[in-house]
């Protein structure tokens, strides 16, 4: 069968792509998504959710067998212990991570998108990404120069009279901390706390799917969505990208077209390059992989944001209310002042709920992460060239100490807060938190973990003498609150192990100069070196930008579709 365009992965950037593009009748578009549909009228309960827990614990909306690394990789030591490989829950569904994450709606700073343009993405500067951003959105609370009305995710804030007790605690605790209140996070981008936007409306859900792929967008002739379908491998004429073969329910089918664009996320995009002969050369010969084109960039310098959490136990009274299902209601944005690191390069979400059991709604946490990360060590490398085998994930978080010493510091800072009288009020037993193996597994959506945390919850809202014994024996993992406060080593050594990334896996088909020996893809997403073949995704980022990476690359997706387009 033969296309204009073939998309490989119906996620966040796929969702767009498809409906631009197919708004021209001429064009006939596929999209092959290797997840479960998500029809309108029909989408899954759990996807749907105001609240996003439900679906992100949900594996099957995953790639199961997906596991990376977090910490540092030594390959100079092979005798050095290795780092523990973690579940790493990457979204295999329609809408991709818009259908399953927090649904937070930001997109970075003026300095990120000028850093792009110093990389080389020329045409990407914050003036010029802009007005994708407002393309993207129909904002429901604020009309002015920074937003848009006419898009097709809906962006709403939280009002703060809705805020649960803990949220508003946090909030007095910045004041008192001489914060500034910030009605607008995606307005003038500057320190402050605020209620957080979220791509959400009516209490529910809106992914790009949704958003994008809706009943109308689905009865054009020209496009079809072809779901629980796998992309097994590019197919090449010389250089020239003319489909791809693909698992369609059990069956192999190949698919033609003039152009295949990849939005399969910074982990699957350079997997599929890698399987077609573009990348590394030496990685390509020592998998036995043809080289097409050598291009040194595709899997290098991953990046994500490097986080940390401090967690309590909420005080009746002061955990979810009903206003809401959604359980981040607040942020935090603050500099830290390091020398040549650009302002706001910090940013802490108020969780007010840490899972969808019986234990996750008695506990919050301030959430840190490095809005600006350093940290560009990581890579995505081929573990084998069997279609089915997931790759090789290394992030190397903290690679940059920057990067360590901000988490350091961001976590007393946090404790700061959570010992001001306010917070004390709503909660007690802060502790160093870990999204642990432990932590993972109780996580699963499934009627034992149901039982097991209403029991345990039961406990919790016993006597303070018992609820300290349960969190000191049961919830915290090597390291007390007094420890990591009082000891520096302790400190460094619970956020080198504890740190995690946010899911925004980033940068490794990076777009720049077509000089830049690690560039990958010019600034309309085309790759180097063969003809046909685009990606378009969180991949082709220069650098990670100060934000959750959803509305970052639904932009990029607008853009790009523009570009396409208008050639």
């Amino acid at each position: 069968m033969a296309y204009d365009y073939i998309i490989v992965g119906g996620g966040s950037a796929g969702s767009v792509l498809a409906n631009r593009l197919s708004a021209r009748s001429a064009n006939k578009v596929l999209v092959c998504e290797a997840g479960q549909d998500t029809p309108p009228g029909a989408e899954p309960p759990e996807i749907k959710d105001s609240y996003s827990g439900t679906a992100y614990f949900d594996p099957r909306f995953h790639w199961t067998e997906l596991k990376v690394h977090t910490q540092i990789v030594s390959h100079n030591n092979p005798h050095e212990n290795r780092p523990p490989l973690r579940k790493y829950e990457q979204a295999r569904v329609l809408g991709g991570g818009s259908s399953i994450n927090g649904q937070m709606a930001n997109r970075g700073a003026p300095t990120d998108y000028a850093e792009w343009e110093t990389r080389g993405a020329e045409g990407w500067a914050w003036d010029k990404v802009l007005p994708y951003f407002k393309k993207v959105e129909r904002d429901l609370d604020f009309s002015n120069e920074w937003h848009g009305k006419d898009g097709h995710i809906p962006v709403r804030r939280i009002p703060v009279e809705h805020w649960t007790r803990h949220a508003a605690a946090v909030a007095e605790a910045c004041k008192l901390s001489g914060m500034k209140f910030l009605p607008d996070q995606n307005g003038e981008f500057v320190d402050g706390y605020f209620p957080v936007t979220h791509s959400n409306a009516n209490e529910a859900r809106v992914s790009a799917a949704m958003g994008y792929l809706g009943a109308a967008t689905r009865k054009r002739s020209n496009l079809t969505i072809s779901t629980n379908t796998q992309v097994k491998s590019l197919l090449f004429e010389g250089t020239q990208c003319v489909g791809v073969t693909a698992r369609v329910d059990g069956k192999d089918v190949e698919f033609r077209a003039r152009e295949v664009i990849l939005s399969s996320g910074a982990i699957h995009s350079p997997a599929h390059l890698m399987r077609a002969g573009i990348g590394p050369v030496g990685h390509l010969k020592d998998m036995g992989v043809p080289v097409v084109s050598a291009l040194e960039g595709v899997g290098q310098r991953l990046m994500d944001h490097p986080s940390i959490s401090l967690s309590s136990f909420i005080r009746r009274g002061a955990r979810m209310n009903e206003h809401t299902r959604r359980h981040i209601h607040m942020g935090i944005r603050y500099s830290s002042d390091l020398p040549g690191i650009p302002k706001g390069d910090m940013f802490v979400a108020v969780v007010s709920k840490s899972a969808w059991h019986a234990v996750g709604e008695q506990i919050a946490s301030l959430l840190t992460f490095i809005n600006r990360t350093y940290s560009e060590t990581g890579q995505v490398k081929l573990a084998t060239t069997d279609w089915r085998s997931e790759p090789i994930v290394e992030f190397n978080l903290l690679s940059d100490k920057r990067d360590l010493d901000r988490l350091m510091t961001g976590f007393r800072k946090m404790a700061a807060l959570q010992m001001m009288e306010p917070l004390k009020a709503v909660t007690d037993n802060p502790f160093p938190a870990s999204y642990s193996d432990r932590v993972r597994q109780i996580g699963v959506v499934n009627n034992k973990n149901k039982i097991i945390t209403s029991v345990v919850a039961k406990l919790l809202d016993g006597p303070a003498a018992l609820r300290k014994y349960m969190i000191d024996n049961f919830v915290i993992e090597g390291f007390t609150f007094d420890q990591v406060m009082t000891d520096d080593e302790a400190l460094e050594a619970f956020v080198r192990k504890a740190a995690i990334g946010v899911w925004h896996a980033s940068c490794t088909c990076r777009m720049g100069r077509a000089d830049d020996p690690m560039s990958v893809v010019d600034t309309q997403g085309r790759v180097k070196g063969v003809q046909g073949l685009r990606v378009v995704d969180a991949s082709i980022f220069p650098i990670v930008p100060c934000a959750n990476t959803n509305f970052p690359t639904l932009m990029t997706a607008e853009k790009i579709s523009e570009a396409i387009l208008a050639a």
